[in-house]
């Protein structure tokens, strides 16, 4: 198992660096019949971490998750990040019985190595590593009691009103949203499971890396 301190100093190695270097290194795919692979950037990351990767809802790291985002530029020259970030896939049935406390949502949310990456509107194939923050949202208490409170909304509305009231106006630091392309499958002619996900505001992502970079 890799440490966080460990990850961390690893991944610092290659702050400023083009992460496509190290995709091609590693032999993960950017472009496959022209379609981008979404997930390259993660996928190198971990790598150069030294973790290795999975699906599993569980931290990837020894006491640790490792997540990262992209950052744009903006026209008076600051950095901004550019998306929320995916924390964990939601289970209605496992969201009305569990509570923040004991949930994924905390468990991926209590202890985070975060990559903020540079993205490239015109290059989605270029990508520096911007910087690399451990932050523990056990030394925010008031900035826990808040997303508990987000958390603890959203599980009220999906046991009062169903999974499908969920939506992404919903809370102050994290929202409960969609995930997937969701429609009609081609293939098969049926409707494909709506699926819907915790994630992290952008003012969330400001929270963690601060003003570093």
């Amino acid at each position: 198992m890799v440490t966080r301190h460990i990850a961390i100093k690893n991944l610092q190695k290659y702050i400023n660096k083009d992460l496509s270097v190290y995709a091609k290194q590693f032999g993960i795919t950017i472009y496959k019949n022209g379609k981008l692979n979404k997930g390259w950037k993660g996928k190198v990351l971990e790598k150069l971490a030294g973790l290795e990767g999975d699906n599993k809802q569980a931290p990837n790291g020894l006491g640790f998750e490792l997540k990262s985002t992209s950052y744009k530029r903006l026209k008076n020259g600051n950095l901004s990040p550019r998306e929320t970030m995916a924390i964990t896939m939601i289970n209605p049935v496992v969201l009305k019985e569990i509570s923040f406390f004991k949930s994924h949502c905390w468990d991926k949310l209590k202890m985070i190595v975060f990559c903020a990456v540079m993205w490239y509107e015109e290059d989605r194939a270029k990508a520096e590593l911007l910087g690399v923050k451990s932050f523990d949202m056990m030394d925010d208490e008031r900035l826990i009691k808040e997303i508990e409170q987000d958390y603890e909304f959203i599980r009220s509305k999906l046991i009062s009103h169903g999974f499908e009231s969920l939506t992404g106006v919903d809370g102050k630091w994290i929202q409960a949203r969609t995930k997937g392309t969701g429609g009609i499958n081609p293939k098969t002619g049926k409707e494909r499971p709506k699926t819907r996900a915790f994630y992290a505001r952008p003012k969330l992502i400001k929270e963690i890396f601060g003003e570093s970079f």
